[in-house]
């Protein structure tokens, strides 16, 4: 009995508002006080019943809900034969709630719409060659997939041939199509919108990137702030005190209307619904802007932040460098250029790319005894000779003492913000290479916003050498810059702006950085929607896009600021309503449960102004 009148609601509140429409029609038009009354009873039951339902379910787990204050108030006004008050009350009551989950819903549509656009089917590779249609979840990791124009992807995979455009904003939240071809990766979720691929299944079912992120998401929204759990414990003695209120205020005034109304008024609905709705709602918009949030707790931490450190290289850099100078030292240049490119191909250092590009073809030499400096380069034997590429730091533990002109080429390679790679063999110097990798497109943009948004300090750690950071420091025009930094260092740099009071978030890649990343009070990981992006960071850029950052940060500030606005609404309406009963005469609970379901529909429809949050250029 108790499912079946709590899973009709909606009928019960339609069929409640017409017999309350048909009490005032017989009170006013007919005058017939009998029938009247007769209608607004029957709406009393069948809207106090699912109600008092819901506080016995919550009596039975020592709760005292709001529905119990209803349900008592409801009881009371029948006691004193104010059957049209009880009759709307319950109405109002059960309207509200109806409203509030239809709000509520709107709130966690980045949930939905995520859901929406998962794949349901695939065409698979059968032994046979042909290509026939599976549900997704018949499809194994390594099976190859055929995916036609207008289709959704159905797993992480690689493409094997063909090339089309993907559009990628279930990932990222970036609606520009990007093309692919011969081995990119594509995303389960994602769109093919023209063309025709060819791919191997990497990563199926709840292991695609896209099911983290709905997981990821999902998580997000269910859990809860600081202030959240307070409030849940605020309630948990309010609601009861409210009680003891009204039955204190029956004892001395011996006023059972007044008690009842007290009851009525003093419903925590928009205090206790304000705060998580703020936060769902700020949630979803991340999700929507290709931004995930790993939980309430990390919105309002990064709310707060006022210093941003940044790993230089992929985050403020492309992480796509190419040589821009070079110099040469002594005799036989053409081995030690092979002997270079022999060790580099062993490394898979960004700058080791940089250098095997420019010296382009060669005939590599079997590489020994690689042994791995760390924040300094590689020591390896080649064809019996010791050779060592690296920093300068490497150079001076090897002893290799540079010549005159080679110092002032590493001088003016520094000055001119180049990474510097040294190559010497049995312990002289030979070649000198300086690397650049180009800032990225709109950084600068980014940091100015950052500023506009109230961040104080721009720091950027990284470990090149101090001349290349300095020269990216002015170009963007930080706050400070360091270089020459190890892991260590930078982790080192991020505890002592901590012990000095600093809200500090550190945005990097998520995978050499994860030091920084979890002693920041916010890491921040440039993902590109990489599991270890997802595991070590508190928020995650999934199109590794800085120019997402400010955005972060903006909805972050609004939604804490949201929040704010909802708890203000919610206790000044409860003041209000107290001090209506003590000083009007209009306050009746009638008025009051319309007051109190309007404020909860207030602090919702105030948190569902941040699904449509975008940053002010």
């Amino acid at each position: 009995m108790k499912r079946f009148i709590l899973g009709r609601k909606n009928h019960i509140v339609l069929i409640s508002a017409i017999l309350i429409a048909a009490g005032f029609f017989c009170a006013l038009a007919l005058k017939n006080t009998a029938a009247a009354d007769t209608a607004f009873i029957i709406a009393s039951i069948l809207g106090a019943a699912p109600i008092a339902i819901q506080a016995y379910q919550a009596l039975r787990v020592r709760v005292v809900s709001i529905d119990l204050l209803v349900t008592i108030a409801v009881a009371g006004a029948f006691l004193i034969r104010n059957f049209e008050e009880s009759a709307v009350v319950t109405f109002l009551f059960l309207f509200g709630a109806w409203l509030e989950q239809r709000t509520l819903t709107k709130t966690r549509s980045a949930i939905r719409e995520l859901t929406e656009m998962a794949p349901e089917s695939a065409l698979k590779q059968m032994p046979d060659g042909d290509f026939r249609e599976v549900a997704v979840e018949e499809v194994d990791a390594g099976d190859i997939l055929l995916v036609k124009t207008g289709a959704r992807i159905p797993v992480d995979g690689t493409v094997l041939s063909g090339e089309g455009s993907v559009s990628e904003a279930a990932i990222t939240g970036e609606s520009l199509p990007v093309l692919k071809g011969r081995g990119d990766k594509v995303f389960a979720g994602t769109v093919l919108d023209n063309g025709t691929i060819r791919i191997v299944a990497d990563r199926v079912g709840e292991d695609t990137t896209f099911a983290r992120i709905i997981e990821l998401v999902e998580e997000a929204q269910d859990s809860k702030t600081k202030a959240e759990r307070f409030i849940d414990r605020f309630a948990r003695y309010y609601t009861p005190a409210v009680l003891v209120l009204g039955m204190l205020v029956l004892a001395f005034t011996r006023d059972p209307e007044l008690a009842v109304t007290i009851l009525v008024l003093g419903c925590p609905g928009a205090l206790v619904i304000g705060v998580p709705v703020s936060n769902v709602a700020g949630i979803g918009n991340g999700a929507r802007h290709g931004i995930l949030f790993k939980g309430s707790e990390v919105i309002s931490a990064l709310s707060r932040v006022d210093t941003i450190v940044f790993d230089k290289t992929g985050t403020l850099t492309l992480g796509n460098p190419e040589v821009t100078e070079k110099a040469y030292f002594g005799e036989d240049i053409d081995r030690a250029l092979v002997y270079l490119a022999s060790v580099e191909r062993e490394s898979d250092h960004p700058l080791a790319g940089a250098v095997l590009d420019e010296i382009g073809d060669t005939v590599y030499r079997q590489v020994t005894d690689t042994e791995v400096i760390k924040g300094r380069g590689i020591i390896a034997s080649v064809d019996g000779h010791r050779v060592a590429v690296g920093n300068a730091a490497l150079m001076e533990r090897e002893g290799v003492e540079p010549g005159t002109r080679a110092k002032t080429e590493i001088a003016r390679f520094e000055k001119n913000g180049d990474s510097l790679v040294l190559t010497a063999v049995d312990g002289e110097l030979k070649i000198l290479m300086g690397v650049r990798d180009p800032v990225r497109p709109g950084a600068k943009e980014v940091l100015q916003k950052l500023k506009r948004l109230g961040v104080r300090n721009l720091v950027m750690l990284s470990g090149d050498n101090q001349g290349t950071v300095d020269a990216v420091g002015r170009e963007l025009g930080l706050t400070e810059a360091r270089g020459s930094m190890l892991p260590e260092d930078k982790a080192a740099y991020i505890r002592k702006l901590t012990e000095k009071g600093r809200i500090v978030a550190f945005v990097g890649d998520g995978v050499n950085d994860s030091p920084s990343l979890a002693l920041a009070d916010i890491g921040i990981a440039m993902g590109g929607g990489t599991d270890a992006a997802i595991e070590t960071s508190d928020v995650v850029l999934m199109n590794s896009d800085i120019c997402r950052l400010p955005h972060a940060l903006g909805i972050a500030r609004a939604t804490a600021a949201n929040m704010r606005q909802n708890i203000a609404i919610a206790v000044g309406v409860v003041l209000f309503l107290l001090a209506g009963v003590f000083f009007s005469e209009w306050m009746n609970m009638s008025v009051g449960m319309l007051v109190h379901e309007g404020s909860i529909l207030a602090v919702i429809l105030n948190a569902m102004r941040l699904l449509q949050y975008r940053l002010k250029k």
